[in-house]
């Protein structure tokens, strides 16, 4: 048998939950371009991605463990989750020795982290709630990298908050476009979010407005329309593209 190349291996470490990139990112994103960008910014953000990389295969170690009869499913997450776990801790301990206040975000994060756990365990990884818990601590981030950078953390409350209704929307969203694209309830309950988070945006900035009017458009009429998923994909990349213009635009 020959042994897998260095592209097989690396498919096989870095998560297919695509969707979840630009959650990922564009927050950070926001935080250093309202700022002050600052070098110590970078190894924040990689240690964030790679940390995310390493929780990713501990939840997937979790979930097989008791979901698989097979050992060697849950076996195969174990290296990878050590090793993005090691990488993360090399990048994430000078960091915390120059901002020791990380430690603190990070003892904020660990709560949503659990839930996401308890869900794996579970095997219920694409519950609703689950979804949720994730998007708090990636849009907590925009804080993080924010006063990493030298800003007030006061300042970047109403920036993390639209990343908040964005990026929870999406939760919904997605559903309606994929696994619950036949449920008429969940396509009320999304449209009726969108149309909350519309008028919370305007309340944090009247130009928010612009953006969370495309996002609740296309809550209403996207859904059903038999859309592929890299379209949908596409589309959130687009619309997450379109917050961090208007959250520079507005905050920086």
């Amino acid at each position: 048998m020959c042994e897998a190349g260095p592209v097989s291996t690396l498919r096989r470490w870095i998560p297919n939950q695509h969707g979840a990139w630009a959650m990922l990112v564009v927050p950070v994103l926001a935080g250093v371009l309202t700022g002050s960008p600052t070098w110590l910014q970078l190894p924040l953000f990689l240690a964030w991605l790679l940390g995310y990389c390493a929780v990713f295969h501990i939840e997937q170690w979790v979930r097989l463990r008791h979901a698989s009869r097979n050992p060697r499913a849950a076996a195969r997450h174990l290296r990878p989750a050590l090793v993005l776990a090691g990488a993360t801790a090399a990048l994430g301990l000078p960091l915390l020795v120059a901002a020791p206040w990380l430690g603190v975000a990070a003892a904020l994060m660990a709560p949503f982290l659990a839930v996401n756990v308890v869900f794996a365990r579970r095997n219920r990884e694409r519950a609703l709630v689950n979804g949720l818990a994730a998007v708090v601590p990636a849009c907590g981030m925009l804080l993080v990298a924010l006063r990493l950078g030298g800003g007030a953390t006061a300042d970047g409350l109403a920036p993390a908050a639209a990343c908040l209704l964005y990026f929870a929307g999406t939760v919904p969203y997605v559903k309606t476009m994929i696994r619950e694209r036949n449920s008429a309830a969940y396509r009320r309950g999304s449209v009726a979010y969108h149309a909350v988070a519309l008028v919370a945006a305007t309340l944090l900035d009247p130009w928010l407005a612009v953006p969370f009017a495309v996002y609740l458009a296309r809550a209403a009429v996207l859904p059903g329309r038999g859309i592929r998923v890299p379209v949908v994909g596409a589309v959130e990349v687009g619309c997450s593209l379109l917050l961090l213009g208007f959250l520079v635009g507005v905050y920086g």
